[in-house]
């Protein structure tokens, strides 16, 4: 199964394209930018309290039969933060100190 490969930031509604570099996920994909991972979240999912990796990039170019972005399309539904920041603010404050391994 390949990851959705989700098109924006649920923090700040930046467009992340399949390509991006900067794209961060957790282990459920929630998908955010590296900015805002770094600056506004700590390194934390404010839905699941795992920490962020850098999204692979799927290949362009199918330089295997079946396997590229042609053939696994990145997903096009956006998504969006249902928690209020104030409710963000208190989650980072109480995980944040907490090495994501150890959460």
């Amino acid at each position: 199964m390949a990851l959705e490969l989700r098109p924006n930031c649920e923090f700040c509604d930046r467009d992340l394209p399949p390509e991006a570099g900067d794209a961060r996920i957790c282990s459920y994909e929630c998908t955010f930018c590296a900015d805002c991972v770094e600056t506004r979240l700590r390194n934390v999912c404010p839905n699941c309290g795992g920490g962020f990796v850098p999204r692979p990039i799927r290949p362009a170019h199918e330089w295997r039969p079946g396997v590229s972005r042609a053939r696994q399309m990145p997903g096009t539904k956006r998504a969006a933060l249902k928690y209020s920041a104030d409710d963000i603010a208190a989650f980072m404050a109480r995980v944040s100190g907490i090495p994501p391994a150890e959460r």
